[in-house]
């Protein structure tokens, strides 16, 4: 880590540090962590009135994969100078110039939503927004360890993670009723720029001077070293496949809206309470890490917990009257109890899908050298990022040619493309755990 007397070295590690909440003594690390919940919050809220706003004008499966598109194309195109740029220049201003391109975009989302522009307008801002969560992501990550101790940083990971999955909960949730009771997506706009200026501010205040080496001349072979280092590093490179090609089957989350405005029928609030539900599964498992000491098979959890997604996925694909209610002798079952069976499996998903974050995210940081962390955590930030983004497109265009494009309702269709991806999911495990064994062997997670 840093000298002591680094401006942006992690303050001393206090007595009792082993303690669960020792960590919140730091400053600097609460400061970021408030601004995270703060920014977060307002991105969940604003995918929240993104994605109703868009079905409630075209009811398209297609429409919602095409938001996973905008997002993930200026990801793919942005990675490589993202992470050297995370390298060379001070990770904090990277941080903070992101920030207010995110909230200027986001007001201009606000005025095309006032105004009713042609939704090629919002897919134009998201095409934005991509581009600036593209250098963020590398710069907080590699930010992050300049905190804390490296004693404290799985811990600080877990939080981390935490603070994201609790301002998931919150977020979804106050979307969801906001836009019921306005009826207007340009209020949640409005109110994600003041939560991106309020982790702007926060993040201002944490003293940082970004030490690098030398600068090396941009190549090509600097810019793909992130690439190299993950390549090279088979337990890197395996948790990183494992992660991007379960989201990218087994993400339900694309079809949300039309789970609860054709299957459920639980409306925009609905909405917001579903997109809580795996936010508030990986809350409670964050809880739970923490007052545990670290995993000592950190590799067999992972694989566990990403096989356990893929099951909870199924079963909330096939958890409602089009499914099981036909099956099965249920229809005597209320709507609440088919809404409330969709939540606990989104909720099981979540809390299983943090023990892998906290694992992958980990093993990212603690594995890779200072100098290369910028890039490494692009090369992360692509995988992740594209597996969620392309695995958007993938079940909104799932469910469009397993719907309406051979006949079927836009219901069946989002069922058929939940249900094939969490066995996707499942089968993605087995293929994993064979081709690197080495992640079946890593133990404690220190």
């Amino acid at each position: 880590m840093q000298a002591a007397n680094s401006p942006n070295s992690p303050e001393p590690v206090a007595a009792g540090a082993d303690r669960p909440y020792a960590l919140f003594r730091n400053r600097h690390f609460t400061r970021y962590l408030t601004g995270r919940v703060a920014t977060t919050m307002g991105s969940q809220m604003l995918t929240v009135a993104v994605d109703w706003e868009l079905y409630q004008r075209t009811h398209s499966a297609l429409a919602l994969g095409f938001v996973g598109l905008a997002l993930m194309v200026p990801m793919v195109i942005c990675t490589l100078p993202a992470g050297h740029v995370a390298d060379t220049f001070n990770r904090k201003s990277i941080i903070l110039a992101s920030t207010l391109l995110l909230a200027a975009t986001t007001l201009g989302l606000a005025l095309i939503s006032l105004l009713n522009a042609p939704v090629a307008w919002i897919y134009a801002c998201l095409v934005v927004v991509g581009v600036a969560r593209t250098f963020v992501w590398p710069a907080s990550a590699a930010f992050l360890p300049s905190l804390v101790a490296r004693e404290q940083f799985p811990r600080a990971v877990t939080f981390n993670s935490g603070a994201y999955q609790l301002s998931s909960v919150l977020g979804p949730a106050a979307g969801g009723l906001l836009y019921a009771v306005t009826g207007h997506a340009w209020v949640i706009y409005l109110l994600n720029v003041l939560a991106s200026l309020v982790f702007f501010a926060l993040v201002l205040t944490i003293p940082h001077d970004h030490k690098r080496p030398e600068r090396p001349p941009t190549t090509l072979k600097t810019l793909v070293a992130g690439f190299n280092f993950v390549h090279e590093n088979k337990i890197i490179l395996g948790t990183l496949s494992l992660d991007m090609f379960a989201v990218l089957l087994g993400g339900a989350v694309s079809l949300l809206p039309i789970f609860a405005g054709d299957i459920l029928h639980s409306g925009a609030d609905g909405l917001g309470v579903l997109r809580a539900a795996m936010p508030i599964g990986a809350v409670v498992c964050t809880l739970w890490l923490t007052h545990r000491p670290p995993l000592k098979k950190a590799g067999r959890a992972m694989l566990w917990s990403v096989a356990v997604f893929g099951l909870a996925t199924i079963l909330f694909g096939v958890g409602n009257p089009a499914c099981l209610g036909r099956w099965l002798p249920l229809d005597h079952l209320p709507a609440a109890a088919w809404f409330w069976f969709a939540f606990a499996m989104l909720a099981l998903s979540g809390a299983v899908d943090n023990i892998s974050v906290v694992v992958r995210q980990t093993l990212v940081q603690i594995l890779t050298p200072d100098e290369k962390r910028g890039r490494v955590s692009a090369v992360n930030s692509l995988f992740i990022g594209t597996s969620n983004e392309l695995g958007g497109f993938e079940s909104g265009l799932v469910a469009w040619l397993g719907g309406t494009a051979i006949g079927h309702t836009v219901a069946s269709g989002a069922i058929f493309s939940v249900v094939t991806g969490g066995i996707g999911t499942i089968l993605v495990v087995i293929a994993v755990a064979r081709i690197w064994p080495e992640i079946r062997e890593y133990g404690v997670l220190k």
